[in-house]
């Protein structure tokens, strides 16, 4: 099967190419390190499947242009979903999938170590030292152990952050539609704004979604206790950006460390030390001293690149052969 595979980046090459050369028949794969989108959509001529990430956009115009181009599937190397137009790839007769899971432990160790550098200042201790600057004004933190830390969503990620973050004597306070009853052994389940106002620590671990885009806003954020941490490695729109920066500068949140941006397409998986970014959103928010960004690499371990790997030629594979799809995303009209 001939896969045109977008964004992709030499990791993406590495663990695709030696996955799918264990593979009985393997695929041939075309690499392009650039967005799929309408205007590079015609990149996958000669293709049945294109296979993207994240940031490129599936939705209805590129669609559009991959069915006249006879691409029938559009397999997704990420959990999340939302940047494709279910509706329009059912329409069209594209099928959509996606990996289903991949190793959690990824991004809840990362989250894990964003809530550290942000409480004891690593970032900023590690440049002083650099400096030769050994004083410690400034870099004062406070224990964990005894701070209660709320979960906004406890699917496998949230739960296991929560289990880290109860190693180091954290009381987890959590939010979620559906509770995981196993988890509320540990952890204590109430509505977001009772969740909000006890945590010193709100971490984001839900997809995105109509109903929780912009989560955390102008009014969620008034609900935090003063002073609290925002962490987010879930999906950059879940937070307004801009009403985020408005309470690092009233002293509302005293922390923010995020591995994702609403806005992060024009920016993110791609090096850009050499130009002017224009986005002064992501400009002001990271001049703060108090912000920690990584470039969604949260998910970023050989693990998780390998599950990846291995599902998306699962995926291949069982769609060429008619196989059923175990991680195929189907259009539900009442979600739309």
């Amino acid at each position: 099967m001939k896969v045109a595979v977008f964004s992709a980046k030499s990791y993406d090459r590495e663990f695709l190419q030696a996955t799918n050369a264990a593979q009985d028949h393997p695929h041939s794969f075309s690499y392009y390190d650039v967005l799929l989108k309408p205007e590079t959509a015609s990149l996958a001529q000669g293709h049945e499947a294109v296979c993207v990430f994240v940031n490129d956009d599936v939705g209805a115009v590129t669609l559009q242009r991959l069915a006249d181009l006879g691409v029938r599937l559009v397999t997704l190397r990420c959990t999340g979903f939302n940047n494709v137009d279910l509706k329009a790839a059912a329409a069209l007769g594209i099928t959509v999938t996606r990996v289903s899971d991949y190793s959690p432990y990824s991004v809840a160790e990362h989250t894990v170590g964003l809530i550290l550098m942000l409480n004891r200042k690593l970032h900023r201790a590690y440049n002083r030292v650099r400096d030769d600057n050994f004083a410690l004004e400034g870099l004062m933190g406070f224990d964990l152990h005894g701070c209660t830390v709320g979960i906004i969503g406890t699917g496998r990620i949230g739960r296991i952050v929560g289990q880290i973050m109860a190693g180091f004597g954290c009381r987890l306070y959590c939010y979620d539609p559906y509770p995981n009853e196993a988890f509320a052994a540990i952890a204590t389940y109430g509505p977001l704004e009772t969740v909000l106002g006890q945590a010193d620590i709100v971490t984001l671990h839900c997809p995105l979604t109509d109903a929780n885009w912009h989560l955390i806003n102008h009014t969620t954020i008034a609900q935090m206790k003063r002073g609290a941490m925002l962490i987010n490695t879930s999906r950059g729109k879940l937070v307004d950006t801009k009403a985020v920066i408005e309470g690092i500068k009233s002293g509302h949140i005293g922390y923010v460390g995020i591995d994702v941006y609403e806005e992060e397409d024009s920016l993110f998986f791609q090096d850009l030390s050499d130009t002017i970014i224009q986005d002064d959103t992501f400009q002001l928010l990271q001049s703060f001293p108090n912000v920690v960004i990584t470039a969604h690499q949260a998910f970023f371990t050989r693990n998780a690149l390998q599950d990846i790997a291995t599902t998306t030629l699962e995926n291949l594979t069982h769609f060429e052969r008619g196989l059923p799809l175990a991680h195929e995303v189907t259009y539900t009209p009442e979600l739309s």
